[in-house]
């Protein structure tokens, strides 16, 4: 686990939710344990615990008793929708907010993102 600052459980909980948008994790697939989780990372399976209840919490993820966690049907489609909003939220709004202020519309930011080239 790489620290940035943010709690470890919310770290192992995105990690999930991650390998389940680009699809490594399909609904209905189990995940790893918490003692995988842990002995993985080295950490606390009590801290893997978290991160999962989290999930399970979200209906991200669902339990079947004596079996382990499995992914929820819709799970994906949920995650890309909150991930959506939230990089409205993060990404799009300031952006507007700046493009405003200097006095440029939707319609110019289109443009230049449709002739924006990735820098190496």
């Amino acid at each position: 686990m790489k620290d940035d600052g943010r709690p470890l459980f919310l770290q192992i909980a995105e990690q999930i939710e991650n390998s389940i948008v680009d699809g490594s994790l399909a609904a209905d697939t189990q995940v790893p344990s918490t003692n995988e989780l842990a002995a993985f990372h080295r950490i606390n399976p009590a801290t893997a615990a978290k991160g999962i209840n989290q999930l399970v919490a979200d209906g991200i993820l669902y339990k079947r008793r004596g079996i382990g966690m499995f992914v929820a049907t819709g799970a994906r489609a949920q995650l890309l929708e909150r991930r959506r909003g939230d990089f409205t939220r993060q990404f799009l709004a300031p952006l507007m907010a700046e493009a405003g202020k200097l006095g440029m519309d939707a319609e110019e930011i289109k443009k230049l993102i449709d002739v924006w080239e990735p820098q190496p």
